[in-house]
């Protein structure tokens, strides 16, 4: 009787483990299968990480931002023709007058327009950069001076062609509408920076940009005060806008030699009024 018991719990021993031995090769077998073969999820974030991002289309890339600056306009067509009055015939005379009245040619560019390289500069744009050779050596000299009384003066916009200014106007009218832009920007043909002998300048106490408070600072006083004898004039003074057609601008400077300058200065009147 013993002996069969013996014999049934060997037998049972053996059972137990040829059972652990297949479910341990099961178990091996499926944790094989599940290395090779990874999980839908695992294979779906393989997939986005491996894949190239596809070419925007021509119609989604962005549109190229619009100048920052009014003063640097792309050149392009005139998208208005000016209220023409009388064309000027004298457009390299110093002592020439440009208003809403009497306008430039189209073709006009000074012939002896230099360059500002001895003087400091806000803008990039090489165009504005520039002004006829006798104003540019007068402006030396004028900021030259206000240096030596401690005022460090900066030129911001010279020379602008008739198609730049036509740019810088319809800017004007697309952002502000007409009648504000008639008050502060000419139409092409009737800008006196078409002459080369205009500078708008501008120093740091306001950014070195174009604003009425120039006229406030020490350095718009300065030059207020001054700019007559190196042959310069206020050419948009305060309380003459419906002579000028043009808002105060204390930071314009207009070129006409020390003589002329002075006798305008002196007599308090506008361009305009001065050849009536």
């Amino acid at each position: 009787m013993k002996r069969k018991n013996n014999h049934k719990r060997r037998w049972m021993t053996i059972i137990v483990i040829a059972i652990l031995l297949a479910f341990g090769t099961f178990f091996i077998i499926d944790k094989m299968n599940n290395e090779k073969t990874p999980p839908k999820e695992q294979e779906e974030e393989e997939e986005r990480e491996t894949a190239t991002e596809p070419e925007p289309k021509e119609e989604e890339l962005p549109e190229p931002e619009k100048p920052s600056n009014p003063e640097e306009p792309a050149p392009e067509e005139a998208t208005e023709e000016p209220e023409f009055g009388k064309l000027v015939e004298n457009p390299e005379n110093i002592d020439v007058i440009v208003n809403k009245k009497r306008h430039l040619p189209e073709n006009y560019v000074p012939e002896d327009l230099v360059p500002l390289t001895d003087v400091p500069t806000v803008l990039s744009n090489p165009e504005v950069n520039q002004l006829r050779k006798v104003a540019y050596e007068a402006l030396k000299d004028l900021f030259e001076a206000a240096k030596e009384e401690g005022y460090e003066l900066h030129a911001r916009s010279g020379y602008r062609s008739y198609y730049t200014q036509a740019s810088l106007y319809a800017s004007y009218v697309e952002n502000y509408g007409k009648d504000a832009a008639d008050k502060y920007s000419a139409k092409p043909g009737q800008s006196e920076h078409q002459t080369g002998l205009s500078m708008d300048i501008t120093c740091e106490a306001v950014n070195y940009r174009l604003d009425t408070i120039f006229g406030d600072t020490e350095e718009g006083k300065w030059v207020a005060e001054n700019a007559h004898r190196y042959g310069f004039i206020i050419r948009y003074p305060k309380g003459k806008e419906e002579i000028t057609g043009y808002a105060y601008e204390p930071w314009h400077i207009r070129y006409l030699g020390v003589d002329l300058a002075e006798k305008v200065y002196e007599s308090g009147l506008t361009l305009e009024e001065y050849f009536q």
